[in-house]
């Protein structure tokens, strides 16, 4: 491509066009290609005097791009704040420690210029990733300002260049916000993590445990005034439907053409195999195989009956509360958890107050697109509602996860969310009492916090005296409505 002159804006300094806050790049060579860095190792990319073209006025080379994943000893990353290890006299390739002190030339040299030419630089986090071909992704996290640069002895007693750089403000929020890593590496286990109040919440009932941190409160404490449990709990006033009747598939539903469930589906299977399953669209409900099926439990049709998969971490923020986020790295259409507590009708917890927890199973307010719902339609098989005035339609059950819930119940909202909520059925086929699972709407890299758009309309929610009431949404999008109702 660059014998060719196909690359995307090479050498531009500040932003790219069509690359914003949060874009992934698999390799550093997907970098390249659109020219979002020059070069497919280093870790300073730099205007030098052979790049005149673009760069007239300045005192060159000046650094445009710095990637930070761990091949420093001496980096120090704070998100907003970060400390850099100049380039040089470090085995890349090998253990990443100093053999030679660092001198003050390329990419050193082009950081000082930047500094004092006030140049904006923009910074890359690579973090491990199993799901890459390269084994880690690359997340573009915004433009940083040069403030200071000196040399010290290192780690290793040779002396390197340190360069401070802070984040410019009136960008979105940081991807890798509150990063709790060192050398560009998530926790490994919960004695890793800062703050530790709780090591499982769920106390062994997931998959994997689910730690708690709080660096906010002093002292500190533990998510409390709840059960946890991991699947759903009916109400005795609740009756649950007939278990559906399933496929005739044996092992696993290969062939979706002759798969029962995949009819209901539109003749095709919703998932794909990929990073252990991952659903190609949202729908307006997923039909997913039952207790009732030949398949077995392999079966990629019950992606969202397996658990939780990826290392979630429930942590303390300053304004919203608890928070999730995950030290995984979660592919876009991957079931990251099933909201759970307890199923109760909707007329009964009308008169819980101040119950934040309640989440209406309004499946088929999405197919219809009531109350400013994204509808969604695509080719399944639609269950006939008892009632055909659209105006009439209010759900009525819900799942209560205030007194018992699982992880679900402390994912914040957000007005530009990574999660998307998902009506599946599958012991039964009754829309109204649908599981509602929350999928990845995009690629997620760790330590991200993990949200979904609770859907309220503003001035939808009234208090016993009849007022509208209203909270402030402290999201903080770049689309973000300012009022959560």
């Amino acid at each position: 491509m660059k014998e060719s002159n196909t690359l995307l804006s090479p050498n531009k300094i500040g932003s790219i066009p069509g690359i914003e806050v949060g874009k992934q790049f698999f390799s550093r060579a997907e970098m390249v290609a659109v020219g979002f860095n020059s070069h497919w190792l280093n870790g300073i990319d730099c205007i030098t005097r052979e790049d005149k073209e673009g760069s007239s006025g300045y005192n060159l080379p000046i650094a445009v791009v710095i990637v930070m994943s761990g091949q420093y000893e001496d980096d120090l990353d704070n998100s907003e704040d970060v400390i850099y290890t100049g380039q040089g006299g470090n085995k890349l390739t090998g253990n990443r420690r100093q053999f030679r002190d660092q001198v003050l030339e390329k990419g050193n040299l082009g950081l000082k210029n930047s500094m004092e030419q006030c140049v904006p630089v923009r910074v890359v986090r690579g973090h491990e990733c199993k799901s890459s071909y390269v084994g880690k992704v690359y997340t573009y996290d915004g433009l940083y300002k040069v403030v200071n640069y000196w040399s010290e002895r290192g780690v290793s007693g040779f002396y390197v260049y340190k360069f401070r750089l802070k984040r410019l403000e009136g960008q979105p929020l940081l991807t890798t916000d509150q990063v709790q890593f060192a050398g560009g590496q998530v926790p490994k286990s919960a004695s890793d993590l800062r703050g530790l109040v709780c090591e499982d919440i769920s106390d062994g009932q997931e998959n994997v445990p689910i730690p708690a941190t709080n660096l906010v409160d002093d002292p500190p404490f533990a998510p409390t005034g709840f059960t946890y449990c991991n699947s759903i709990q009916v109400s005795e006033r609740v009756k649950l439907p007939v278990k559906s009747l399933g496929c005739n598939c044996s092992g696993n539903c290969a062939y979706s053409k002759t798969c029962f469930c995949a009819t209901l589906n539109g003749s095709n299977l919703p998932y794909v195999h990929r990073d252990g399953g991952r659903l190609i669209e949202p729908k307006a409900v997923v039909y997913e195989c039952g207790p009732n099926c030949g398949c077995g439990p392999g079966c990629v049709n019950r992606i969202s009956q397996r658990g939780i998969k990826y290392q979630l971490e429930v942590y303390r923020t300053p304004r919203k509360g608890w928070a999730v986020r995950s030290w995984d790295y979660i592919p876009s259409g991957a079931p990251v958890c099933e909201y759970i507590g307890k199923l109760m009708k909707t007329d009964d917890v009308d008169a819980i107050p101040e119950n934040n927890y309640i989440f209406d199973i309004d499946c088929l307010q999405t197919m219809k697109g009531l109350d400013g719902r994204e509808r969604r339609l695509g080719s399944v098989c639609i269950p006939s509602s008892e009632n055909d005035d659209d105006k009439d339609i209010v759900p009525e059950f819900c799942i209560d996860a205030g007194p018992t819930g699982n992880v679900a119940r402390f994912i914040n909202h957000s007005c530009q969310p990574n999660l998307f909520v998902q009506c599946v059925l599958s012991t039964h086929h009754d829309i109204k009492q649908a599981r509602v699972v929350l999928f990845a709407a995009d690629n997620i890299p760790p330590m991200k916090e993990l949200t979904y758009d609770y859907g309220y309309a503003l001035n939808s929610v009234v208090g016993p005296d009849g007022e509208i009431k209203q909270l402030l949404c402290y999201c903080g999008a770049a689309v973000c409505r300012k009022r959560l109702f």
